[in-house]
């Protein structure tokens, strides 16, 4: 780590201010999608298909949309990404001032705007470490402005403003979201353009996927990065299935004090992000991810136990920093010992498994609080994260991860990038 961690490179500053813009339309829309919806229905099931339409893309072409980014321009991709889901909004927007909008057609804005983030993160995952030189540190200091940023923008600012301007008119935060991403677009067209990777000819896309999923699954130590958010989403979504329930039932908290049980998680996240550069320094990127992942694990103890708002307020914060801490290491550490060839595959498998294990949560918060009680997916969840670090552990380990870098170093790395890790060497070869 010889690059200068005081000064980000060149063109970091527009793909940073980019983020910021669609962050917040991002929040805009967040807030207004679901309300639209309101407005339209009352089915339960009809509000589901809206939710869920916006994560299908990643269930059914998370691995192929990581295989078409690898073989893209990532500049390009994102920028025609952004202005695609600029017309998109745009064309829903001039629905509802018509007073022709739907909920199939707002199920399918939601799956395309889904479908375009699938390929914009990819895309903007694989184009950092470009822009950064693939230095750990620097992509740690990087993803931290950019995770603290997405996480203000779309967590605090953009929710309450999507809900102000629905109050003045149903188009108006399709309309604000549509100019986020237009700005975001021009900003993104002006980034310096990086060297496309080498293709892999003869290659059918498939067999390209297949590889992709195959290098995550074949290191342990991408793996263990890999399973921290998926086996996380089961355990978040199971709590926050039943969160607004055990808020008001057991905690005695009103829409208004739940909102600020939100904010509380959020300024937890902030707060992660900025010191997690300063973590993975002090203890090791490896020692830091299983510390902030038992954080997690005991804040959601406390909060199972929380006598009172301000118990689960101090844990659901405590929670927020955690995650907030451990969503600027990973992916950070990924970025710099993956090769840039199969950044976009390795990226969206590792996204994949997160989204796909969301649901598993949700339906198992519903069934232990349905079949036991109220507490009883909290204390599961708190337990599955637990569990989760201890297995974790030796796979993100110090060790592992100093000799991963170490092997990266050199150029664009080795074909396997743990390969000099000694637990290691009797692994297959992947390609």
């Amino acid at each position: 780590m010889t690059a200068d961690v005081g000064k980000l490179r060149t063109g970091f500053g527009r793909l940073w201010t980019a983020q910021t813009v669609s962050s917040l339309g991002d929040g805009v829309s967040h807030a207004a999608l679901p309300l639209l919806a309101l407005t339209l229905t009352r089915d339960p099931m009809a509000l589901a298909v809206v939710t869920a339409a916006g994560t299908l893309p990643w269930l059914l072409f998370g691995v192929l949309g990581g295989a078409l980014v690898d073989r893209w321009d990532r500049r390009r991709t994102m920028w025609v990404m952004d202005a695609a889901r600029a017309v998109l909004l745009a064309i829903a927007a001039a629905a509802a001032a018509l007073d022709v909008l739907s909920i199939p057609l707002l199920a399918a804005v939601a799956f395309l705007l889904g479908l375009g983030g699938l390929f914009f993160d990819t895309a903007a995952t694989a184009y950092l470490p470009d822009l950064l030189g693939r230095d750990a540190a620097l992509l740690e200091r990087g993803n931290s402005r950019l995770r603290g940023t997405q996480t203000a923008m779309s967590g605090f600012a953009g929710p309450p403003a999507g809900s102000a301007l629905l109050a003045l008119g149903r188009a108006l935060p399709l309309v604000a979201d549509a100019v986020s991403f237009m700005l975001s677009a021009l900003l993104v067209r002006s980034l310096p353009a990086m060297p496309r990777p080498v293709p892999e000819v003869h290659e059918s896309l498939l067999r390209q996927a297949r590889a992709g999923a195959s290098y995550v699954f074949r290191d342990r130590l991408l793996l263990g990065l890999a399973l921290r958010p998926a086996v996380g989403n089961v355990a978040f979504l199971a709590v926050e299935t039943v969160l607004a329930l055990f808020a008001h039932d057991r905690l005695g908290i009103d829409t208004y004090g739940f909102g600020l049980l939100l904010t509380a998680e959020a300024t937890g996240g902030l707060l992660g992000a900025g010191i997690a550069s300063c973590l993975g320094r002090r203890l090791g990127t490896g020692t830091a991810l299983t510390c902030t992942a038992a954080v997690e694990g005991f804040a959601i103890l406390g909060l199972a136990a929380a006598p009172n708002p301000y118990v689960a307020g101090l844990a659901l914060a405590v929670c927020g920093a955690g995650m907030g801490a451990t969503m600027v290491l990973g992916p950070s550490l990924r970025q710099a010992i993956v090769p840039a060839r199969l950044m976009g595959r390795v990226a969206s498998t590792s996204r994949m498994l997160a989204m796909c294990a969301a649901p598993m949560g949700a339906f198992l918060g519903g069934w232990l609080a349905t079949t036991y009680d109220i507490r009883t997916p909290l204390y599961a969840a708190a337990g599955l994260l637990l569990s989760m670090t201890a297995v974790t552990a030796s796979m993100t380990s110090n060790r592992r991860v100093e000799a991963a870098l170490r092997a990266a170093a050199p150029a664009d790395g080795p074909e396997h990038p743990t390969s000099k890790d000694p637990a290691q060497e009797s692994a297959p070869d992947l390609l």
